[in-house]
């Protein structure tokens, strides 16, 4: 609210009726639900020092995601020893191994977080043909926080028809890539076969040049990492091999998710201003400009989830079509998996190509979803109007949205073990 002042006759000043704001009271709203919240506000610095302070902060949280990965692949080799293939045995079919991702990651709403651990665990020793199918179901479970998001707005039957269309096309897609490339996993192995043409030279293993690059990079992160690591091996050593492993991978885990957690509100509060501008400089551009703007924005704020919960409110609005979004969730898809190869540098010795291995089926699975889908016009209209089906169904009764987050992310993951148990 703010008030005119006029001068009357004799140059005094006077008070005039109140005027309202000229900033509808939508926009305030909007903005300050734009805000994002400062992790470091407590600190007495401002300007260029409160910047600074910032970003060494997230370089900071690195350090430690990197150290993470390496306690979770040091714990679980202690605790397993060479056991770690029957330790995981229960895992060993396919669909079990996508149950687990399915449902950590619907737990955790943090596909990175999965990734990082799984890729912590081929680094201790887990096989990676345990480890490509949790890759997969990584990717579905992590679409739940967008759906909460839509459900915000259910008040309003068109914004939510919209939002929740927004929402849950990302959980159509990533289905359909599935129903695409998990069976020709399972019996070619393509994916695995690809990535293994490039995990050596990435994890600084064979000959040529890009291989001593990679081995330089390597070397650099397990000459910073090493010692803390060491120091939590030490402290955990008095409990014995197993305990001592078991405890060192739940460390590794826990302060995983403190980091995961910490870097995406970290740089959302650097970046998410400008991801949104990139956004809307990148609408309407056609689908290429969209998936890299996605995949752009999510390596920059390292999280999918806040990307993806970026559009719903656009869709909501009515000024931007789900189709016109919907390069921009794929490009997110890609953008997220950088974790998983950063925390592929962690690993080293014997287990380092096949950590590295295992993050790039994580990016390759994304990567060619992306070429497939969006290069084939009658797949790349399947998400869309799946999406607009179930907005429609949610419309009558919102219990839709309950039995598809709850069969999606919960019944379709226990459906692959009653599979397993069925006829296998």
């Amino acid at each position: 609210m703010s008030r005119d002042i006029t001068r009357d006759a004799g140059g005094s000043t006077v008070a005039t009726k109140p005027q309202p704001d000229t900033k509808p009271q939508e926009a305030q709203h909007e903005d300050s639900e734009q805000a994002p919240a400062d992790p470091l506000g407590w600190l007495p610095l401002s300007g260029g020092a409160k910047k600074a302070a910032e970003w060494i902060s997230v370089v900071v949280a690195i350090w430690l995601l990197l150290n993470a990965v390496g306690m979770i692949g040091a714990g679980f080799k202690m605790a397993a020893g060479d056991q770690a293939k029957e330790l995981f045995s229960f895992a060993e079919n396919p669909f079990v191994g996508l149950a687990v991702g399915i449902l950590a990651t619907a737990i955790m709403q943090s596909s990175s977080t999965t990734t990082s651990i799984t890729v912590g665990m081929i680094a201790g020793g887990l096989p990676l043909e345990v480890a490509v199918p949790m890759l997969f179901g990584a990717n579905i479970g992590t679409t739940v926080t967008s759906t909460l998001v839509a459900l915000g707005l259910s008040g309003n039957k068109q914004q939510f028809h919209r939002a929740f269309s927004m929402a849950t096309v990302h959980d159509f897609y990533n289905l359909l890539a599935l129903a695409i490339f998990f069976p020709l996993e399972i019996f070619t192995g393509f994916l695995s076969k690809v990535s293994g043409v490039f995990a050596g030279s990435l994890a600084g293993e064979g000959d040529g040049v890009l291989a001593g690059i990679f081995e330089v990079i390597g070397d650099g992160v397990d000459a910073i990492t090493e010692p803390l690591v060491n120091l939590a091996k030490f402290l955990v050593g008095p409990l014995g091999d197993v305990w001592g492993g078991i405890v060192l991978s739940i460390g590794g885990v826990v302060l995983i998710l403190v980091v995961i957690g910490y870097i995406g509100k970290m740089l959302s509060a650097l970046l998410v201003g400008r991801a949104q501008e990139m956004l809307h400089a990148a609408l309407g551009r056609g689908p290429i400009t969209g998936i890299l703007s996605g995949a752009i924005i999510t390596t920059a704020v390292q999280s999918s989830s806040t990307t993806t919960s970026l559009t719903v409110p656009l869709a909501a609005s009515g000024k931007f079509k789900v189709k016109e979004l919907f390069p921009f969730v794929v490009g997110a898809n890609i953008g997220t998996t950088v974790t998983g190869l950063i925390a592929a540098f962690s690993a080293s010795g014997v287990e380092a190509e096949a950590a590295m291995q295992g993050a790039l089926v994580h990016t390759m699975f994304n990567v060619f979803g992306a070429i497939v889908i969006m290069s084939l016009p009658f797949l790349r209209a399947l998400p869309p109007k799946g999406a607009n089906w179930l907005a429609t169904l949610a419309d009558k009764n919102k219990w839709y949205v309950f039995i598809w987050v709850g069969g999606v992310f919960f019944a379709l993951p226990l459906l692959a073990v009653l599979i397993t148990n069925v006829f296998f």
